[in-house]
């Protein structure tokens, strides 16, 4: 089980930027491919970003494509999302989380196992 930590999320306007953070205190994660996933009150939690292990593959969910980016620092043993042209549709719990099977796709949640705690993006219209 890997302990996952998101940060960087808040209150922004429409059209500002917010980057998360995610890491894990214990132990590296560059051996990880590494998604982001986001979740409304009601609503299933959906796929945003992911990242392989090299950071050479990145995949986007369509409605932030050419506004987010994935990416990942083993020196600081992170991955982060950056958000930019947030739009209020954005707003969300954005959670990290590391992938533990390769029999489906990135795109699903049933992919990935040790999720983190969370962090909130709010952006006013």
């Amino acid at each position: 089980q890997v302990r996952l930590v998101e940060s960087g999320g808040g209150l922004v306007q429409t059209g500002g930027s917010l980057r998360l953070s995610c890491t894990c205190p214990e132990r590296p994660i560059s051996s990880y491919t590494m998604g982001w996933f986001r979740q409304t009150p009601g609503k299933e939690r959906e796929f945003v970003a992911a990242i392989t292990r090299n950071g050479v593959n990145v995949y986007y969910a369509e409605p932030v494509k050419g506004r987010f980016t994935i990416s990942r620092d083993s020196a600081k043993n992170t991955v982060s999302l950056d958000m930019n042209s947030l739009k209020p549709e954005d707003t969300a719990i954005y959670y990290c989380a590391v992938r533990v099977d390769y029999s489906t796709t990135y795109a699903s949640t049933g992919a990935y196992g040790s999720w983190g705690q969370g962090t909130q993006v709010t952006v006013s219209a």
